[in-house]
């Protein structure tokens, strides 16, 4: 069994950060009822001037939802961002799963193709997250007792 190499390990965490950062422009927005409100206009211009179909109006619950996504995306994505890590790549990559999911689901019930890039990023990255981690095999002794999770750096105290 081979172990995870060093420049192997850093292009991983590269690609953590990446989707961390992408999360966090592309989801920021949707984080208050206020910047949510200029998003949705945004992306309902957008897909009706290009023929991709306008958002459906914006309601409460819809506003909630979308809010309460927001918030949990942005604190997901700093926390990648200042710790990118195998394990946190490996559970963004089954979220971006659920979340391809649910917007080809969206889309296949009528919802705006204005969603289709966002997918396609959503797919890219889940691709990029966990395959290289089936690739990779445990050391013998290099993980926990009982787990498939290789050994990772310890985590620094971050004062802040």
């Amino acid at each position: 069994m081979s172990a995870v190499t060093a420049p192997a390990e850093r292009r991983y965490r590269r690609v953590v950060r990446a989707s961390a950062g992408y999360d966090l422009v592309v989801t920021a927005g949707f984080a208050t009822p206020w910047s949510y409100a200029l998003v949705h206009a945004a992306l309902s211009g957008l897909g009706d001037r290009l023929g991709l179909g306008a958002l459906p109006a914006l309601e409460p619950a819809q506003l909630l939802y979308a809010n309460l996504m927001g918030s949990i995306v942005v604190v997901w994505s700093v926390l990648r961002l200042r710790r990118p890590s195998r394990r946190y790549g490996g559970y963004d990559g089954v979220a971006r799963v659920l979340f391809a999911l649910w917007q080809g689901w969206a889309l296949a019930h009528g919802f705006s193709s204005v969603l289709w890039p966002f997918l396609l990023v959503e797919v890219a990255f889940a691709i990029a997250q966990l395959v290289p981690r089936a690739r990779w095999r445990v050391r013998p002794g290099a993980g926990r007792a009982g787990s498939a999770e290789p050994a990772e750096a310890p985590e620094q105290r971050v004062l802040s």
